[in-house]
């Protein structure tokens, strides 16, 4: 009998303790919704902003050659390794333009651009040699970044120097197939069944990263800046133009600072800063001028996102430009992994060529789940098709559907002014099976727009003291 009562009391401590848990685990969750800029401020205090020693390393010294006609590969690569191995500093360099292959950061390492420096990367793409990388959110070996970091810590490209990509309707963007970036009969391109499609495939099937192998012949063009694994980088008033791919691309990364940056870049997929599968990054007081999205968060693709498994959460945008895109602040449309807790504030957002401010984009063949997604405090001039568009039947190079049902919950705008919305104040169409939910515009002004929302399979939606086009919004029964 003791023992009977002695069991019984362990099964009822287990019950209370699993129920205590179970209310910890949501009050946690509960915590983000009920004050999110708090979460916002604890997130950027973790950030860990990199430190480097004062001792200096011109570029120079190790037998470069300014004019922007002598490739400098050489002389970077050994003021790098110099800096490196003596516990890291500034690799400098100097005013001056620099012709270079691609440059690899090493631990400690900060690649430093003093006022009036310019470097050009090279077009030829043999000069960029097999590294692990990823092209629209499926792992690979291709072209090596033009600025490269695999598995480094305390790392950063500073300065107020020209990062040059060179990447024109003759190099690098007719890759892409399109006519308006110089393709025509004879050229190849990415869209050969061999080259994008290959590795779409091949992350459906599961092949091993390292056996997929794409590079020259490929027409896969390399991202700009990619930090792969990487912990406490850096990214600071550098200025990127003439982009081939995505520009910056922190991939699996902990601790992303981008401040003070300004890209202007118009060639096709030349999104401004594209965060995957990473956490803790932070973007500020930059300026995005680009020919796809300004900002595109992103978690991997289909089946490649699935095996990878990873959310990119703590996300930070304020006191950003948006200029010309596709979007201001976008999620997808690769986000197999997961997008949670993006947080976007004190931004402007103003161009004839700016689609939309905020945008959502998956299908059910990408899946995955955006949750948590606060903006506050934004200027917005013009757009031309949305304020707020979250599209869960995305699509692109054909059919994309599925049987992984996107979802979408949490999605919170407060103090948005917009002088000229476009088509839609709301745009959003969600699945019968698993509706987006809780969307809320709170203290929201939005004027000269064609139509104040329209929403399809769409739960929980708010306009709370919103006005459009003047008169004051109702939310939907």
């Amino acid at each position: 009998m003791k023992n009977k009562s002695y069991c019984s009391l362990l099964s009822f401590s287990a019950v209370l303790m699993l129920a205590f848990l179970s209310s910890c685990s949501a009050q946690k969750k509960n915590d983000v919704l009920a004050n999110p800029w708090k979460v916002k401020q604890q997130i950027e205090k973790s950030v860990i902003v990199p430190v480097f020693k004062k001792q200096t390393y011109n570029i120079v010294d190790f037998g470069a050659k300014s004019g922007g006609i002598d490739n400098n590969s050489e002389a970077f690569k050994k003021a790098i390794a110099a800096c490196t191995e003596n516990g890291g500093g500034k690799v400098i360099v100097p005013a001056g333009k620099f012709l270079t292959g691609p440059i690899h950061l090493d631990n400690n390492v900060n690649l430093h651009l003093e006022d009036g420096a310019e470097i050009l990367f090279s077009t030829k793409s043999s000069d960029y040699p097999l590294v692990k990388t990823t092209f629209e959110g499926t792992e690979c070996m291709n072209h090596s970044p033009l600025i490269y970091a695999y598995n480094k810590k305390n790392i950063a490209v500073t300065g107020k120097g020209i990062l040059n990509g060179q990447a024109d309707n003759d190099n690098w963007w007719y890759w892409c197939g399109a006519k308006q970036y110089g393709w025509k009969e004879g050229r190849g391109n990415q869209n050969d069944p061999q080259n994008r499609i290959r590795l779409v495939e091949s992350g459906e099937q599961n092949v091993p990263v390292e056996q997929r192998i794409f590079g020259e012949g490929s027409y896969l063009r390399p991202n700009f800046i990619e930090f792969h694994t990487c912990t406490d980088a850096l990214i600071k008033d550098v200025k990127i133009i003439n982009a081939p791919f995505w520009v910056i691309h922190p991939m699996k990364s902990t601790n992303v600072t981008v401040d003070g940056v300004t890209v202007e870049s118009h060639g096709p997929n030349n999104d401004g800063c594209d965060p995957e599968y990473s956490k803790n990054v932070i973007i500020k007081n930059c300026t995005f001028n680009t020919g796809d999205d300004c900002i595109a968060i992103k978690s991997g693709k289909d089946g490649d996102g699935r095996r990878v498994a990873m959310k990119s959460e703590n996300i930070i945008v304020k006191d950003c430009m948006m200029l010309d895109g596709h979007g201001g602040v976008v999620m997808g449309s690769e986000m197999t992994g997961g997008i949670k807790n993006v947080f976007v504030e004190n931004c402007k957002m103003d161009s004839p060529n700016l689609d939309r401010a905020i945008r959502i984009k998956s299908n059910s063949r990408r899946g995955g789940i955006v949750e948590n997604v606060f903006v506050r405090n934004i200027e917005v001039g013009q757009v031309k098709e949305a304020v707020l568009r979250i599209n869960m039947f995305y699509n692109v190079y054909g059919n994309q559907t599925g049987n992984f049902i996107p979802q979408v919950k949490n999605v919170i705008l407060e103090n948005v002014k917009v002088k000229n919305g476009g088509k839609f104040g709301v745009l959003a169409q969600g699945y019968k099976e698993l509706p987006i939910d809780n969307v809320v515009l709170k203290n929201v002004t939005i004027d000269k727009v064609g139509k104040a929302y329209s929403i399809e399979n769409v739960t929980n939606i708010q306009f709370i003291n919103t006005t459009i086009n003047g008169e004051k919004v109702e939310s939907p029964k």
